[in-house]
């Protein structure tokens, strides 16, 4: 591990010690916050519930289908707009405001056209990572070196082939970074339509262990979400780095 990896360590124990002992201490009220310790014994007990496991598939099944197709989307997109750069031209202002808009004042909308049930919430967690992941993609074909695109010229690679052969591999390292913010997103998207108006998932769980006053409960859902997001992040932060090593190697020394 890096030296700032362990600087970040240290400080996340010792911002988990500080709240352990204040809650301990009674500084903090355990009505509004309970020990970290008591969080981490009841992610267990939420890990093995019967009735919680189908609530958090259910959420893991939302997230994975609106990241999935907010990456297919997004990339698409993102290669049609590096073409078509009058389009990009029109758009780019778009994608720059995109997340300043009210995604959430949408749901009804989705709600009257698709009913309550899984549809709209996905079409939520869809939404948030579209945009990130045509930038992403944006910002990867930019980078590509023009001469990467002669040679697929000299080989008379239509355009579906010089994407798929040589554009997307040589951009998947921005890519990947958008995959990581999609997922990020896509979770907030999910679990945020859930707590709002859903009979099912981890956001709902969230908010019925909330309106219940079951804080043990809230706090190890909560701890749940945030520990899989993590591991995922990290997962996807070594492919990375992998990525970019390997890249690296095949690029020689300048």
């Amino acid at each position: 591990m890096s030296r700032a990896g362990w600087i970040r360590l240290i400080v996340i124990a010792a911002a988990v010690a500080a709240l352990e002992l204040a809650c301990r201490l009674g500084l903090i009220d355990r009505f509004t916050v309970i020990p970290p310790s008591e969080m981490a014994m009841a992610l267990a007990e939420v890990a093995t519930s019967p009735g919680l496991v189908a609530e958090i598939a259910a959420s893991l099944a939302n997230i994975a289908i609106a990241v999935m197709s907010a990456t297919v989307a997004g990339v698409a997109v993102g290669i049609a707009l590096h073409r078509l750069q009058r389009i990009r031209r029109i758009v780019d202002p778009l994608l720059s405001s995109y997340y300043a808009l009210p995604l959430f004042a949408f749901y009804p909308f989705f709600i009257v056209l698709f009913g309550v049930g899984a549809v709209p919430i996905v079409i939520m967690g869809f939404l948030a990572g579209l945009a990130v992941m045509v930038l992403a993609t944006l910002d990867g074909l930019d980078a590509i070196p023009r001469v990467l695109l002669k040679v697929a010229k000299m080989h008379q690679l239509g355009a579906v082939a010089t994407a798929l052969r040589v554009q997307l591999p040589a951009a998947a390292p921005h890519v990947l970074s958008g995959v990581k913010l999609a997922i990020a997103y896509g979770f907030i998207g999910v679990i945020a339509s859930e707590f709002i108006l859903s009979g099912h998932g981890l956001g709902f769980a969230v908010g019925y262990a909330y309106n219940s006053f079951d804080t043990r409960t809230m706090y190890g859902l909560i701890l749940f979400i945030v520990l899989m997001v993590i591991a995922l992040n990290l997962v996807l932060h070594a492919w990375d780095r992998r990525l970019r090593l390997r890249r690296s190697r095949l690029a020689g020394p300048p």
